[in-house]
């Protein structure tokens, strides 16, 4: 009596298309979840990027501002020097008018008058020296008088004087007008220096932020190629040990065949 063993049926192997790298099925590249991941990472970096770029735009701006500055507060330093200069000069011209308008009032222009000489000679030599000693005297006098009245209307200041005070003010304004502007610009220039400092150190640290998330980011990727990496073993092993079954089944079949035909 010969017993017949039922044939079984080959094993059905999954047909199923998976990565040959990560082992994931094929058909979860279409799953929502993880194209919305994969768009929002990529989205996430370009919005790092657009804030990266604006800032260094942002940066290259604040430093035209401050070289503008510098320019304009340069500009300011020499006109003040130039105000100085010219303030300077109107100073010495006003100081040599008011010499000049002094100086004629004490005038120091004195004519030699002749001492009396003692002529030891004839009568009449000796009145005639005397009459000329004396009108010599009384010219000096009268020149004297002379030149004093005509000095006493230049005693008045020129008119020129106070051209020159209105010119002296006005430099005096035009100087306060610098200084002040000068200050202004230096104030400004400072608050910008300030306000570029925190604005740079502001995106510095944000910039670290972004890339310490961008490292997360990867460390998590990597996390998960290492996990795929695994599955990805064990799934060629499965597939060694499905292998090596359906080898052996396929052996059985065989020897059942043999014995069925002895």
């Amino acid at each position: 009596m010969t017993l017949t063993m039922p044939v079984l049926p080959p094993p059905r192997l999954s047909t199923i298309p998976c990565c040959p790298k990560c082992g994931n099925d094929l058909s979860l590249t279409f799953n929502p979840t993880a194209n919305s991941s994969l768009a929002g990472h990529d989205a996430d970096e370009t919005t790092t990027a657009a804030a990266l770029h604006a800032a260094q735009r942002q940066i290259d701006e604040l430093q035209a501002q401050i070289r503008l500055l510098n320019t304009k507060a340069t500009a300011a330093v020499d006109r003040w020097a130039d105000y100085e200069d010219e303030l300077s000069t109107l100073r010495r011209d006003l100081q040599r008018e008011r010499q000049g308008s002094v100086t004629p009032q004490t005038p120091t222009v004195q004519t030699p008058t002749s001492p009396p000489r003692l002529i030891t000679g004839s009568p009449s030599a000796g009145v005639s020296s005397f009459a000329t000693a004396a009108t010599n005297r009384i010219s000096a006098l009268l020149s004297r008088n002379g030149q004093t009245l005509s000095y006493t209307p230049g005693a008045s200041p020129p008119p020129s004087t106070d051209d020159l005070l209105d010119a002296l003010t006005r430099e005096h304004g035009m100087r306060l007008a610098a200084e002040g502007k000068l200050n202004d610009t230096s104030r400004e220039v400072e608050e910008l220096s300030v306000t570029l400092f925190e604005q740079a150190n502001e995106m510095v640290a944000t910039e670290r932020r972004a890339r310490a998330q961008l490292e997360e980011r990867v460390g998590e990727l990597e996390r998960r190629d290492k996990d795929k990496g695994r599955r990805l073993q064990r799934l060629e092993s499965a597939m060694g040990r499905i292998e090596r079954a359906r080898n052996l089944l396929k052996e059985e079949v065989v020897i059942n065949e043999l014995e069925e035909r002895r």
